[in-house]
This record gives C-alpha cells, sequence and structure tokens, in this order.
C-alpha cells in the first residue's frame, strides 16, 4: 500500500466508523474498510467481527454528547500492511477532550485488526 493509501483509510475509519451515529450508514463503511473477520482492540476489551464492531462504536457514540467527532491529529504513517495514526475527540469546532493513537494490521487493503491507544488525561 503507498502513504496515501494508509492516510485515506485511517481518515475514513475514523469519519466514516467512529463518528457516525447512524448504524446502518456505520455499517456500510465497516463493510467497506474491514475484513471479513476483523478485531478490534481496545483498552476495555477485544471485540471481533464487523456487527460487534459496529455496536460496540454505536454504544460509545451513545455515551457521548451530541456533535462529538474522532478526527486526525496528525499525519497517518505506515508500512508492510501496518499503520498508525493519532486521533482526537470532541466536539467537531472545539478543543480535544480526549486523545489517541489508532495501530491498524491491514489485509488486502482492509483493516484486520485496530488496536486503539487512549493517551492519559493530563494531571
Amino acid at each position: 500500500m503507498l502513504a496515501s493509501d494508509y492516510e485515506q483509510l485511517m481518515q475514513s475509519n475514523l469519519a466514516a466508523v467512529f463518528s457516525e451515529a447512524d448504524p446502518s450508514a456505520r455499517m456500510q463503511a465497516i463493510e467497506a474498510l474491514y475484513s471479513a473477520a476483523p478485531t478490534l482492540y481496545e483498552p476495555g476489551g477485544v471485540v471481533q467481527g464487523r456487527q460487534a464492531i459496529s455496536d460496540t462504536v454505536g454504544r460509545l457514540l451513545a455515551s457521548l454528547p451530541t456533535g462529538f467527532a474522532f478526527t486526525v491529529a496528525g499525519p497517518t504513517v505506515g508500512h508492510h500492511d501496518v499503520c498508525c495514526v493519532r486521533w482526537r475527540g470532541g466536539p467537531r469546532d472545539g478543543s480535544a477532550l480526549i486523545t489517541g493513537s489508532d495501530v491498524a494490521q491491514i489485509e488486502d487493503g482492509k483493516i484486520r485488526a485496530l488496536y486503539v491507544f487512549i493517551d492519559p488525561a493530563p494531571h
């Protein structure tokens, strides 16, 4: 994959999956961006399968204020079917309330595994 392919994939994941409140639209994005049997690794556990990932994201978004979105906070870097991107979460036009990184393993141009890292809150 080219650097621009990694960039597009990770930006689309944040916008069309992790910021998408509509379950149908989110599932369409997951089908386009994720392999047939993906795994999501997050601090709270491991989720397997497209529907389970969509359900997990749906619960997350339901717990956040309206207008909350996850956006890219730096360049995506990747090689050999692994890539990483920094992200921020918060109001679309406000300050970040949470930051972190996603590391993805890619298979045939789609996300096979996604590892979510959340930055510690400042003291």
